[in-house]
């Protein structure tokens, strides 16, 4: 008596069941490790805010976002300062950028640079010595450039005086002063390059944020610069890389969302919680 095999319509049906099984664990042990990396990149950004605050409880003040600009011209993870003090509302100073600590704080990237990890003690870094995400992006720090409303002083500094990144003009000028420059905004829609387009568009209002940190998430590598993200249909990502003092956070969106994708992480430092610390810490009245 003959043994009678498999047709060829039953082993069809069983790689078919089994493709299935493989797509669908293959899908969930994807879904775990981006759960995992999104987890890990709060995690790191938690640790990246928390080694700021130390910084300006060691040394009075912010530290200055680190430069990158290329392979051959960046600060190697550590501030990056302008050599003269700014004389506008916006600093720039190409081709004189210095990571010696300048005491009047100008900064050469206020609004578009790194977490400086060599220079606050960063313990995931790449290379060159930025903090990096989980997907290995470099984490992005931006801090206020604009002070408003100092009170109390004999003479009140002009409202370009570099103060949060300056320890000497910090305790010169007290804890009156804010910032009036960063904005956290719910969307990109409307905004401006100096405002969210109205009060209920915004995240966080004018006065509030010293700081400002975020990871451009896992899709940056398709998307490195806000003309691309733009192209691409990703608006709010676009806000958060084009270097002005705007940002725009909200949960993650798919492409199928109004302003397109974004996956971007973020967090931020509200001045008083810079004065507390400092203050915490005797180095202000």
């Amino acid at each position: 008596m003959r043994s009678r095999g498999f047709s060829l319509v039953e082993l069809a049906v069983v790689l078919t069941i089994v493709t299935l099984l493989l797509s669908s664990l293959m899908y969930t042990l994807s879904a775990q490790m981006e759960q995992r990396n999104t987890e890990e990149t709060r995690r790191r950004l938690e640790q990246a805010r928390e080694l700021i605050l130390s910084f300006a409880i060691a040394n009075g003040r912010l530290p200055c976002p680190a430069r990158f600009t290329s392979t051959a011209s960046n600060s190697a993870g550590m501030e990056s300062f302008c050599t003269a003090a700014a004389t506008s509302t916006t600093s720039t100073c190409v081709g004189t950028e210095t990571t010696t600590v300048q005491t009047h704080g100008t900064c050469s990237n206020h609004w578009d640079g790194y977490v400086p990890g060599a220079s606050i003690g960063a313990l995931q870094t790449d290379g060159n010595g930025f903090a990096i995400d989980a997907w290995g992006n470099r984490i992005r720090y931006v801090v206020a450039r604009i002070n408003n409303n100092c009170s109390g002083t004999q003479v009140p500094p002009n409202s370009y005086t570099t103060m949060f990144t300056s320890k000497s003009y910090l305790q010169q000028y007290g804890i009156s002063c804010q910032p009036n420059d960063l904005l956290v905004c719910k969307s990109g829609t409307g905004i401006t390059t100096t405002d969210c387009g109205g009060a209920t568009n915004q995240v966080m209002s004018t006065g509030l944020v010293a700081a400002v940190l975020f990871s451009t998430g896992k899709n940056f590598l398709s998307a490195q610069d806000a003309a691309t993200a733009t192209a691409a249909g990703r608006i709010d990502e676009a806000a958060n890389l084009n270097a002005d003092r705007i940002f725009v956070f909200h949960p993650p969106t798919p492409s199928s969302f109004a302003n397109g994708e974004f996956d971007d992480q973020m967090t931020w430092l509200t001045i008083g919680e810079l004065y507390g610390r400092l203050i915490g810490a005797g180095l202000l009245p």
